[in-house]
C-alpha cells in the first residue's frame, strides 16, 4: 500500500513536470504568435501604404474630359486622347449638312473697285498677233485682296484768335509742356488695343506686326501706355455693365488664377447672355462678390460650379454646372468600367438636358427628376472605390440645385458661358506669360469685358474699342 502511494507521488511529480514543460512551450509559442501578429500588422500597414502610393499610377489620369483640369495642364498623351473622345454622344445623323439645309456661298459685288481684262495676245497654234481681234467674254471671277498699307501723316495746326476785347481764344485743349509733337491717331490706338486684348498678342509681336504690315514704328512701352490709357476711358462703360448685371435675374460666375508680376492673384467673371464683366479679386472667397455686388446678390440666381464660396452667399437660388458633374462621372467610368452607377447618373443628367433643349420655353416640373436622382443616391457604393462615395456625398450636398434649370427656361444647365468668358484671360497668360502690373491686368479685364459684351450683342469688338477712343 505504501509503495503504491509512492508511485502516485512520483507520477504526479512527472505530470507536473510535463505540465510545466507544456506551459513553457505554450508561452514560447504564444510569444512567437504575438510577434508574428505584430509583423503581420506591420506588413499589412506597409501594404496599405504601398497600395495608396501606387493607386495614382493605377488610376486613369485626370484630364479636361473627366475632371476640371484645364486643357493647358493635361499631359500630351491625354490631349491626344481627348481629340478622339468627347462627352457628347454620337447621334444617328450623318456628318455634314443635313437634308433641307440651305447652303451659302460668297456673292459677287455689283460694282468692283478694279476691273482687269485677261485675253490672249497671240494664237497658240500659229503664233498670229491677236491684239487687234475683239474678244468674246468667256467667264468672270472676282478676287478679294488688300491694298498695301501705309500710315497717313496728318498734320493738325492749331490757331488762337485774339478778340478785340483782348481775350485769347483757343478752341482746343492746351498743349502739355514737354509733350511730343507727334502722336498716334485713333485707328492706331484702337488697332493696338484690339490686337492686344481681343487677339491676345504680346507687345513684342504687336510691335513687329505694326512695323511689318502697317509700316508704323512704335515702341513696346508706347503700346503698353495706349492700352493702359484705355482703362480710364472704359470706366463709364464698365459702370454701366456692372449696373445692368446687378439688375439681372440669372448670372453666371467663375473665378481663375491670374499671375501679376509673378504673384498669384484671382480674376472673377460675372456674365449673362448679353453682358460680361471680368475683374480682379483679393481671393477666392465669397467676400469678393459681396463687396462688388452687395445686396443685389439676393435677387440673383447664380449659375456656378461646386466651389464652396458660392454657397456661402445669400443668392435667391443656385444652379450648379451639369457639365462639371458629367466630367466627374466620366472619371468614375474610367476608374471602374464594370459599375453602372456613374453611367446611370450620366443618363439621368443627359435626359434632363435633352428635354430642356427640346422644350426650351416650357416650365418642366423637377419632382420626378429629383425622385430618380434620390433613387441613385440611396444606392450603397461601399463595394466600389472611395471616389464613388466622395462624389455621391458632393452631389447630395447640392441636390436641390441640380434641376432648377428645368423649372426656369432662362437658367442654363451649365456654366460654360462663364468658362468661355474667362478663358481669354488664360489664353493671354499662355501667350504673354503674366501681367507686369496691376494696372495692366485691370486694363485687360475692363477692355475684354467691353469687347465680349459687344460680341454677345452682335457688334464688332473693334468698333466698341474704337468708340472708347
Amino acid at each position: 500500500m505504501k509503495q503504491q502511494v509512492n508511485d502516485i507521488n512520483s507520477a504526479l511529480a512527472g505530470l507536473l513536470s510535463e505540465l510545466k514543460e507544456l506551459r513553457g512551450t505554450i508561452d514560447s509559442q504564444h510569444a512567437e504568435i504575438c510577434s508574428l501578429n505584430r509583423n503581420i500588422d506591420k506588413l499589412l500597414k506597409e501594404n496599405r501604404e504601398l497600395r495608396k502610393r501606387l493607386e495614382k499610377y493605377e488610376k486613369p489620369p485626370k484630364d479636361s474630359g473627366n475632371s476640371s483640369i484645364p486643357p493647358s495642364k493635361e499631359p500630351v498623351k491625354s490631349e491626344m486622347e481627348r481629340r478622339t473622345k468627347s462627352l457628347r454622344k454620337k447621334s444617328d445623323k450623318s456628318v455634314g449638312g443635313q437634308p433641307g439645309h440651305e447652303g451659302t456661298t460668297r456673292k459677287m459685288v455689283a460694282t468692283p473697285d478694279e476691273i482687269e481684262n485677261v485675253s490672249s495676245q497671240f494664237c497658240t497654234e500659229c503664233g498670229r498677233d491677236l491684239s487687234d481681234v475683239d474678244g468674246v467674254l468667256d467667264y468672270v471671277i472676282q478676287e478679294i485682296d488688300l491694298p498695301p498699307i501705309k500710315p497717313i501723316y496728318r498734320e493738325r495746326r492749331f490757331y488762337k484768335k485774339v478778340c478785340a476785347c483782348g481775350c485769347c481764344n483757343r478752341d482746343y485743349a492746351p498743349r502739355k509742356r514737354g509733350g511730343n509733337a507727334i502722336t498716334f491717331g485713333k485707328n492706331i490706338r484702337a488697332a493696338a488695343t484690339y490686337l492686344s486684348v481681343v487677339q491676345c498678342m504680346p507687345y513684342e509681336r504687336l510691335q513687329s506686326l505694326f512695323e511689318t504690315m502697317f509700316n508704323v514704328r512704335v515702341s513696346q512701352g508706347t503700346l503698353a501706355n495706349i492700352v493702359r490709357e484705355m482703362l480710364d476711358k472704359s470706366r463709364p462703360a464698365i459702370e454701366l455693365i456692372e449696373r445692368l448685371l446687378k439688375e439681372s435675374a440669372v448670372v453666371g460666375f467663375d473665378e481663375s488664377g491670374c499671375y501679376v508680376n509673378g504673384k498669384l492673384n484671382w480674376s472673377w467673371i460675372a456674365q449673362t447672355t448679353y453682358l460680361t464683366l471680368v475683374f480682379s479679386g483679393a481671393g477666392r472667397g465669397a467676400k469678393v462678390l459681396e463687396e462688388r455686388f452687395g445686396d443685389s446678390l439676393k435677387n440673383m440666381i447664380a449659375v456656378t460650379d461646386r466651389h464652396s464660396a458660392y454657397f456661402a452667399i445669400d443668392f435667391l437660388n443656385n444652379q450648379i454646372c451639369l457639365a462639371h458633374l458629367l466630367r466627374n462621372l466620366e472619371y468614375l467610368n474610367d476608374i471602374d468600367k464594370e459599375q453602372t452607377w456613374a453611367r446611370d447618373m450620366q443618363t439621368l443628367l443627359r435626359e434632363a438636358i435633352h428635354l430642356r433643349n427640346e422644350k426650351n420655353a416650357d416650365i418642366i416640373p423637377k419632382e420626378n427628376w429629383l425622385t430618380r436622382l434620390d433613387g441613385l443616391l440611396k444606392k450603397n457604393l461601399d463595394n466600389l472605390r472611395k471616389e464613388f462615395n466622395e462624389l455621391k456625398r458632393g452631389i447630395i450636398k447640392c441636390r436641390d440645385y441640380i434641376f432648377n434649370f428645368l423649372e426656369n427656361p432662362s437658367i442654363p444647365s451649365d456654366n460654360n458661358g462663364s468658362e468661355r468668358g474667362i478663358r481669354k484671360l488664360k489664353v493671354k497668360q499662355k501667350i504673354s506669360g503674366c501681367f507686369r502690373s496691376d494696372s495692366g491686368a485691370d486694363a485687360f479685364h475692363a477692355l475684354h469685358s467691353i469687347a465680349d459684351t459687344a460680341w454677345k450683342s452682335g457688334q464688332s469688338p473693334l468698333d466698341a474699342i474704337l468708340a472708347l477712343v
